[in-house]
């Protein structure tokens, strides 16, 4: 029941907070929520804050008071993929701990998956990193801190393999995931960059018979 007018019921103001606070969270998930399906699915620079807050069901002030700027909401996006891409890669990796190319098999396969979905836009780092070209950007830092770990992730992996060139082999791997996310927004070569799965794991073995050889 809603109470109006006066009331002899005495309200503690502390209990107001947590309400507000609770309203305030959920202000900021809804619009970070819709920041992230939008900056996927259309692009960084196609989407303006106030199309943001429309689907967000707020205004551009409210989502000035839970992000700063369209800046630091772009940069919150993407270090929340980053942390849920490791997420899923650690729990992948437990699944083979004392089997690096089980692991790598894994991980290019749940890349096949992907690139083959319709729905998928490519990787979100390598999207922004195109389009957010200022050196300065906030984003900036958090796609280079991303890209520079899954190249010492595949790197370590490579040489736990016994590859004869692990350097080369990482290299050679992390190009084939990059080149695949790309390709599969290519009318035409989805079907190409879906056979990514079975590309890597014919260069592992190449590299690992060069090596007994």
């Amino acid at each position: 029941m809603i109470l109006t007018g006066h009331s002899h019921v005495n309200v503690n103001p502390t209990t107001r907070k947590p309400a507000r606070k609770a309203s305030r969270r959920t202000a900021r998930e809804r619009v970070f929520r819709s920041a992230s399906e939008l900056f996927y699915r259309k692009g960084i620079r196609a989407v303006g804050v106030e199309t943001i807050a429309a689907r967000a069901n707020t205004t551009k002030m409210g989502l000035y008071r839970n992000f700063p700027s369209k800046d630091d909401l772009v940069a919150e996006w993407l270090r929340d993929h980053d942390a849920k891409f490791w997420q899923t890669w650690d729990s992948m990796s437990r699944q083979a701990l004392d089997d690096p190319r089980k692991q790598l098999k894994a991980a290019f396969d749940l890349l096949a998956k992907h690139v083959a979905d319709p729905k998928a836009r490519g990787c979100p780092m390598a999207n922004a990193a195109v389009e957010l070209t200022e050196k300065d950007h906030p984003a900036r830092k958090v796609i280079e801190a991303h890209k520079a770990k899954l190249r010492a992730r595949l790197a370590e992996l490579c040489a736990q393999t016994g590859a004869g060139d692990s350097a080369l082999l990482a290299d050679q791997l992390f190009l084939l995931m990059e080149g695949a996310q790309v390709s599969a927004q290519m009318p035409g070569a989805r079907a190409a960059a879906a056979n990514v799965a079975r590309a890597a794991n014919a260069l592992i073995e190449t590299h690992i018979k060069t090596r007994k050889n």
